[in-house]
């Protein structure tokens, strides 16, 4: 992408510098014109586009590859490498064809066993039920997977199961020795089938829970923020608003080995891969159908009973078959595609892209966007443009019109899109996020000081969206596979504004470093209450000890003290009883510092810089500046404000 930006001349660079949405059309054009005319133009695009019958792709299938990794697994099995050899399983899954064949079977079919048997060995019944399974539905005359699941099912204590995949086994097998061992096993089986072993505790669901009816929420139209979400009724705390579904989601490039490439949960360690292509895990068969669409297995293979039906539109069908794009370009720009792909089949229309903005009704961010960002819209648009034209549709008009649509679109994507995270222990260890949520109290930090929020995902949510942000939120998102959850944190009255936090929050981050992200990342300045009045965590957080050693006050620097004399009308003096909101931060560690660093005895004190706001003792802080730099302790260049 770098190539391309340097051979945009300076006067199309300029038209780009001062564009705005009008002139999308006319600018995307005459970008379109200049890179067909560019060699290394076509050469990317056959690169990214290129199918893997004319050229290896890195997502393609390679039956050799899967062989050799086969091969390696059963190495590794039989010395005993069982984490090694589930590893090989696994990648050769993701690379074997479909329709490929070895020694007469089928090649999935066979791995899926092989991986099975392993699971078995390694006391993983459920996932060796699962992986015998899905290689009967593959290949259901296979005799060796009946009798791999009818020894698992022994195992698991599903003596009527077993019983009959041990009989079908016998059955299916050709040799007269293998049919008297089976019959061996059955007649084991059946002594000692009074001592039944208690099958294990089914595998816990999450519902998605629905929002009470009695909860009426109305978009709403503010002089300072635009569109916004409100209660016409008073709200309980931790009472759930709302639950959404994703419009597109994606997952992020440094979770796709660990994590569901659909519902975005971890993956367990019998995960599935695309039957297309090598880039998507699934932590189930209901995940990878409705990810990828139905299976169709090629007719020359034996007949499956695997007919699944399918509601949804297919996120991933789209960019399967092995081509390289999905797996290169940054998760925003796929996931703008999906979107793109998503709304045409809704509206079966497949020529032009359509007019994204009526259907999504998002804000765009684009004529606040620095140049260099405005240009890399532009080319990352004309891009994806080209690749779905070669893996979606071949009637998709490339043209100025179809690729200003794309550019807004991932204007919308930069301001709108929401990442979707997973709650994670200190120790490393899965957390269920319904129950943390449920059992969290809130006044409480320390119940959240063990688990940390992980982003997963990137997803558009159309209602959502509408939700305004404050650093001191009244409302928490959270999520349950890829479906988005709101509750409140407090009690809101009918009619006050429910607002989530964007980002870092009032006792996470300091004032003027909350403002520079807001302003950086979503282009807007921030007046919420916790960037308008003053709050102690700021005073806290960005404070230097007092120059006194008697005294545990904070002295501020000249940025931090500046940043809150600029809040809208607080005095160069200020009253503890009218303006610091500590009582409403809930965060016991910001209270425990602020009853040390601040005198609140007193009825009001100075915010200057320099000077303590315990005792008001004043600190030159580029006196003491120059003594640090005569003891070689800060460089010449360092500026201490």
């Amino acid at each position: 992408m770098e190539k391309l930006k340097c051979v945009v001349p300076d006067r199309l660079k300029r038209r780009v510098e001062e564009s705005h949405v009008d002139d999308l059309p006319s600018l995307s054009s005459s970008l379109l014109q200049l890179f067909l005319s560019l060699p290394q133009f076509h050469q990317l695009i056959s690169e990214l586009a290129a199918e893997p019958a004319t050229q290896a792709g890195l997502c393609g299938k390679n039956e050799g590859a899967a062989l050799d990794l086969k091969e390696k697994g059963n190495q590794c099995y039989s010395s005993g490498d069982h984490s090694q050899a589930l590893r090989c399983y696994s990648q050769a899954l993701r690379l074997a064809p479909i329709d490929a064949h070895h020694t007469g079977k089928n090649l999935v079919a066979t791995l899926y066993l092989n991986r099975a048997s392993l699971f078995h060995k390694m006391g993983l019944p459920m996932e060796s039920l699962r992986d015998c399974s899905r290689a009967l539905e593959i290949s259901p005359s296979y005799p060796k997977v009946w009798y791999r699941r009818g020894k698992v099912n022994a195992t698991l204590g599903n003596y009527e199961d077993s019983v009959h995949d041990l009989s079908v086994a016998k059955d299916m097998e050709p040799s007269i020795g293998g049919k008297k061992q089976i019959e061996r096993e059955l007649d084991m089986l059946a002594r000692h089938h009074e001592k039944k072993i208690p099958k294990p505790a089914s595998q816990k669901s999450v519902e998605i829970p629905d929002v009470p009816s009695e909860i009426k929420l109305q978009c709403v139209k503010t002089p300072d923020k635009g569109r916004g979400m409100v209660s016409q009724f008073d709200i309980l705390q931790a009472s759930l608003i709302h639950a959404e579904e994703p419009y597109a989601v994606v997952i992020l490039k440094h979770c796709r080995e660990t994590h569901c490439h659909y519902c975005m949960n971890e993956l367990p360690a019998d995960t599935i891969p695309c039957f297309s292509c090598s880039l998507p895990l699934y932590c189930s068969q209901h995940c990878q159908v409705r990810a990828g669409g139905p299976i169709h297995i090629p007719d020359t293979m034996v007949g499956s009973n695997f007919k699944p039906t399918l509601e949804c539109i297919p996120e991933h069908k789209h960019e399967c078959q092995g081509v390289h794009w999905p797996a290169i370009l940054p998760s925003d720009v796929v996931l703008a595609g999906r979107v793109v792909v998503k709304t045409m089949e809704q509206k079966g229309q497949f020529t032009d892209v359509p007019n994204l903005s009526e259907t999504l009704g998002l804000c765009e961010s684009y004529s606040k966007m620095s140049p260099e960002s405005k240009l890399e819209l532009h080319i990352y648009s004309i891009v994806l443009l080209f690749c779905l034209h070669y893996s979606f549709s071949s009637e998709l008009s490339i043209n100025g019109d179809s690729a200003s649509q794309i550019v807004i679109l991932l204007s919308q994507i930069r301001v709108n899109s929401i990442a979707v995270v997973r709650m994670k222990s200190n120790t490393n260890d899965s957390y269920d996020q319904q129950d943390w949520f449920q059992n969290f109290s809130f006044g409480e930090a320390e119940a959240a000081s063990s688990v940390e929020q992980v982003r997963v995902g990137q997803a558009l949510y159309k209602a959502a969206s509408l939700f305004n942000h404050s650093c001191l939120p009244n409302i928490h998102a959270y999520f349950i596979s890829p479906t988005l959850l709101l509750r409140t944190t407090e009690f809101v009255s009918g009619g006050c504004p429910l607002e989530l936090s964007y980002g870092p929050q009032v006792g996470q981050w300091d004032c003027k470093d909350r403002l520079r992200f807001l302003e950086e990342e979503y282009f807007f300045r921030c007046w919420c209450r916790g960037c308008s009045e003053v709050n102690e965590s700021d005073l806290v957080i960005s404070g230097f000890c007092c120059v006194n050693p008697n005294c545990s006050g904070v002295i501020l620097d000249n940025l931090v003290a500046n940043c809150e004399k600029q809040k809208p009308k607080v005095p160069e003096t200020i009253s503890n009883e009218s303006h610091l909101q500590v009582h409403e931060l809930k965060d016991i560690d910001i209270k425990k510092v602020a009853n040390i660093s601040l005198d609140q005895t007193q009825s009001s004190f100075h915010v200057g810089s320099g000077y303590c706001l315990k005792c008001g003792s004043y600190c030159n802080f580029a006196s003491g500046a120059k003594k640090l730099k005569k003891l070689g302790l800060i460089s010449e260049g360092c500026r201490i404000q």
